[in-house]
């Protein structure tokens, strides 16, 4: 069987409120409700998310739809930025670039990328630990650390190249449950038809 990670979409940037309590705008939110609306969502037999907002409230429109609980991981949480606080987005732009080229040094205390990654590797394999492999699971998440997990299970260098691209999030991979290869690339959620 088969794994989903999904990223939340688009969010409401507001410099006054923690990153992690960001919201869904409407457009995100549409675009969740259409995606719910999608056969292989109904397929869906375990749903587990970051513990941030925008993932929870990406999380509970597709849990509605596939008749399950959300589980909440913290550990699943976006690469930890706190050390700076907001950034406008030509200098978030230019932060990412350096978080992912340069692994393993923190950018101005930022959590480095090999410790972000290490950490949703071992959210993700602690979740599947006890999983039954013929379910269904969408993990729901976000753009950095859906990046870094993708590199690790396709065995790829820590690169921007690998990123999810511009466009505000709602963006799929999936990957094998029996041995972890991936079986597509970041698609964008409406472009995504699920696997037979």
């Amino acid at each position: 069987m088969v794994a989903v990670y999904l990223t939340h979409p688009q969010v409401a940037i507001d410099p006054a409120i923690p990153v992690p309590e960001w919201s869904l705008t409407e457009t995100g939110r549409r675009r969740i409700v259409a995606l719910a609306g999608q056969p292989w969502v109904a397929g869906i037999g375990r749903i587990v998310s970051s513990a941030e907002r925008k993932a929870v409230e990406t999380a509970e429109i597709l849990a509605a739809t596939a008749g399950c609980t959300v589980e909440i991981v913290e550990e699943m949480g976006e690469n930890d930025r706190s050390a700076t606080g907001f950034l406008a987005p030509p200098d978030f732009e230019a932060a990412a670039d350096r978080f992912f080229a340069e692994p393993e040094t923190s950018f101005r205390g930022w959590e480095r990328a090999i410790d972000a990654q290490a950490r949703i590797v071992a959210a993700v394999d602690r979740t599947l630990e006890t999983h039954d492999l013929s379910v269904p699971v969408l993990f729901v998440g976000h753009g950095g650390v859906g990046t870094l997990l993708k590199c690790h299970l396709g065995k790829k260098t820590i690169a921007r190249t690998e990123d999810q691209g511009p466009g505000g999030g709602g963006m799929v991979f999936g990957f094998s449950l029996v041995d972890g290869h991936l079986l597509c690339d970041w698609t964008p959620i409406e472009a995504f038809g699920g696997f037979s």
